[in-house]
């Protein structure tokens, strides 16, 4: 004879299991201000887009936020931080510049 094997009966919860509905993607409003800071050169735009894209991915890994703004988050995450990149680069040459020209004119004299 054989032996039927059964799957083992999974005891049934006394109160169903409710999943917390998902945070709704803020993409829209991160690739506004990563896009803003890019266009007006706005450093606090930059660094807010890059902090915000950083934290609604790390939700969105986590299935804690809606993943359907994950393409828009990313986009604006990366303008925030070639914005913030960019003013960093501009102002140490800027500095360094200033430094040059400051040192010409105390030769020059």
């Amino acid at each position: 004879m054989e032996e039927q094997t059964q799957a083992p009966v999974e005891p049934i919860p006394s109160q169903p299991q409710t999943q917390q509905p998902l945070a709704p993607h803020r993409g829209a409003v991160v690739l506004v201000l990563g896009i803003l800071g890019l266009v007006t050169g706005c450093f606090i735009c930059g660094i807010i887009a890059w902090v915000m894209g950083n934290n609604d991915l790390r939700q969105m890994a986590a299935g804690t936020m809606d993943k359907s703004g994950e393409g828009l988050t990313k986009a604006g995450k990366i303008c925030g931080m070639i914005n913030v990149i960019l003013v960093i680069i501009g102002f140490v040459i800027w500095l360094l510049l200033a430094v040059l020209v400051g040192a010409t004119a105390v030769v020059s004299q």
